[in-house]
């Protein structure tokens, strides 16, 4: 079973979330450090803060290519801004809005960085990693500005170390420091509806960069005949359409952080497209010449810039009142081997077992940018944690996803976890692009208004791995989790008597149980055994002792912890029954039953969970290869009865919730 410290902080987190920790106004303390605690405490001993849960030293640094024994980082010295210059500032001429934080260099900072669907506030101390006498990673410009490297080491503190930050996408930082979700686009392949994309999201509030691709390490920054340079990352501020010689044309404002060297082709400043407009769009649009910001054809922007980044932002990140800003919804899942992580459509046996998450989409968007009524939303599929797993060997897995559409006849039906039928029968409306080893994949989709099923995937099955899912949908929708409502289809109790039971069952009986004519555990076990090993078709362990009294305890009415000839005879008829069903469910014939061949298996049978159950139900009775042999196959029956039966006795009214004291709770507890 699941650890009860697990489930316990499974339930904690829960009661926080729905007290609105991890918001961005209310942000979790990661590490349960508290800045305003650890400030006072600095100002009342008078000392500089030293952070304990990420010490300055090497294990800060890394383990491969940054560990104690790397070249790189042999003579490092951990040093504090007062200790590199004079007069350190935290942020060097101002701040804006925009900026990651306001305010003068202290002791210690704190900063709300996003991570896995919550926001977080982490605070370091100044200890900054440097080598003869210089910052050895992220700095300013200015050598007395230190905001980038504060934030580094921040961003490292979450991570594990400063060496999980290598490797990492630019899409990456631009969630963890906004909490939007990021799209790339390829421009040389872009979608019929690239320039009604960029308008939603500008008026969305959206970040929007775009670059031109290089091709060699010449290309890094080389200057193109018309001034737009390779490699670099620019920013896109505006889309606007002009009356242009009698004609619309399609404009695109772009921003060179430089603040300098501009676009010198049509539409930039001073040139003569500008005579031919109206006045008043002239004076509004123009811009001062060579602040690094300027304007340029549509048709121009697409020709010459190769990619195009837009990170959404989620509205707990956005100010601005009349911003048009999506609907959010955030999903936590698991793929878990066996259970849940089936992998992509190529594997049907397992793909089903997937997580599963509908999206009902009841409104058409205001203004679809073409003829087509549909709704417009983004998936978004992140993986969690996974660059810790580096230290072990692990690294980014293959992930994905795949968007069904619901039957008309099955729409508006209860949320019931699809099986493997129904993706058998029918082929996806919209997917991911590819599935690849990015921390998150995501895609745009517009489809006509209706329910439809989301399905995230790693590529290959088995792999494991937490994941959140995001959803963001131009207009309000329904959107839930696909999963079994539990449930026990139990047959009332057989009202068998000694009259009832067949002269050979009780011959056999009698041999079986001797002169006391009840049947121990013990003797159950060798009984079981004995006749299981008759079934060559089978395969098995054999059944445990501790099998064997969960088995007396779910039959035994007496209290005499044995079995009489009634009790026995129920018992048998439980088993003959669970073996017709697992025959049944062994489609391979292999005389055990894989774990996604179970969960149809204990449905048969009566039982329905949920995704966390039957993680739970496989890490219990499941072995290495995730097979399930007859006697795990029963020992599981055998418990949920008895689970379900003690529930339902403690919930005579059938709310959904039992109350009971400590002596019933270690009752059940020791009992199973």
């Amino acid at each position: 079973m699941m650890p009860f410290g697990g489930m316990a902080a499974r339930l904690q987190r829960d009661r926080l979330r729905a007290e609105g920790v991890g918001q961005h106004n209310n942000a979790i303390k990661y590490l349960n450090q508290d800045y305003e605690s650890l400030k006072q405490e600095c100002i009342e001993s008078g000392t500089l803060f030293r952070d304990p849960q990420f010490p300055a030293g090497p294990s800060a640094l890394g383990f491969k290519e940054l560990g104690p024994h790397s070249s790189k980082t042999r003579g490092v010295e951990w040093k504090r801004p007062s200790e590199l210059v004079g007069d350190p500032q935290f942020i060097v001429g101002g701040a804006t809005r925009t900026d990651i934080c306001q305010g003068a260099l202290g002791d210690c900072w704190l900063l709300a960085i996003w991570q896995f669907g919550e926001w977080v506030d982490v605070v370091v101390d100044d200890q900054l990693p440097t080598k003869d006498g210089e910052l050895l990673f992220v700095h300013s410009a200015e050598c007395t500005e230190f905001w980038s490297a504060l934030l580094e080491k921040a961003y490292a503190k979450l991570n594990g170390w400063y060496e999980a930050l290598s490797g990492g996408s630019t899409t990456e930082g631009f969630e963890d420091f906004t909490g939007g979700v990021a799209e790339m686009y390829d421009l040389k392949r872009p979608p019929r509806n690239m320039g009604h994309i960029i308008r939603k999201a500008l008026e969305r509030g959206s970040l929007l960069g775009c670059s031109i691709d290089i091709t060699s390490a010449f290309d890094m920054e080389a200057v193109t005949f018309k001034k737009l340079v390779k490699g670099h990352a620019y920013s896109v501020t505006a889309f606007r359409d002009v009356n242009y010689r009698g004609g619309q044309e399609q404009l695109i404002r772009i921003r060179n952080p430089w603040g300098q060297v501009e676009w010198t082709g049509a539409w930039s400043d001073g040139s003569s497209e500008w005579d031919n407009i109206d006045p008043g769009d002239r004076e509004e649009l123009q811009l001062r010449m060579e602040d690094g910001e300027f304007w340029m054809s549509f048709r121009d922007f697409m020709r010459e810039f190769s990619r195009l980044e837009i990170c959404n932002l989620t509205p707990d990140a956005l100010t601005k009142d009349e911003l048009s800003r999506w609907h959010t919804q955030v999903f936590e899942g698991t793929w878990r081997r066996g259970s849940t992580a089936g992998g992509c459509r190529n594997h049907p046996a397992t793909f089903w077992i997937n997580p599963q998450f509908k999206i009902k989409l009841l409104e058409e968007d205001d203004d679809p940018g073409d003829d087509e009524v549909a709704c417009s939303f983004l998936v978004a599929l992140m993986q969690k944690h996974r660059r810790r797993e580096r230290r072990v060997g692990g690294d980014m897995h293959t992930i994905g996803f795949a968007v069904y559409e619901v039957p008309e006849e099955a729409q508006g039906s209860q949320n019931v976890h699809l099986k493997k039928d129904f993706f058998l029968r029918n082929q996806s409306r919209a997917r991911s692009e590819t599935f690849i080893n990015l921390r998150e994949v995501s895609n745009q989709i517009r489809l006509p208004p209706g329910e439809y099923i989301v399905v995230p995937s790693t590529f290959e099955p088995h792999k494991e791995a937490d994941f959140i899912l995001r959803v963001f949908t131009e207009k309000q929708s329904d959107t839930a989790e696909l999963d079994e409502e539990i449930s026990a289809d139990l047959a009332d109790e057989e009202e068998i008597t000694e009259e009832d039971i067949e002269d050979g069952f009780k011959n056999m009986f009698q041999q079986l149980a001797g002169e006391d004519m009840e049947i121990s555990v013990f003797e159950l076990r060798t009984i079981l055994n004995r006749v299981i090993a008759r079934h060559k078709d089978l395969k098995t362990d054999g059944f445990s002792l501790d099998s064997c009294r969960n088995m007396v305890n779910l039959m035994d009415k007496d209290g005499s912890a044995r079995l009489g000839l009634v009790e026995f005879q129920i018992l048998w008829n439980k088993i003959r029954s669970w073996l017709g069903i697992f025959r049944q469910h062994d489609l391979d014939k292999s005389g055990t039953m894989s774990s996604y061949e179970m969960r149809m298996a204990l449905e048969s049978a009566g039982f329905k969970l949920n995704n966390k159950l039957h993680q739970v139900v496989v890490a219990r009775y499941a072995d290495a290869d995730m097979g399930v042999d007859f006697d795990n196959f029963v020992c599981c029956l055998v418990k949920l009865e008895a689970m379900f039966r003690f529930f339902y006795s403690m919930d005579p009214e059938g709310t959904g919730t039992a109350v009971m004291n400590l002596s019933e709770w270690l009752l059940l507890t020791m009992c199973g």
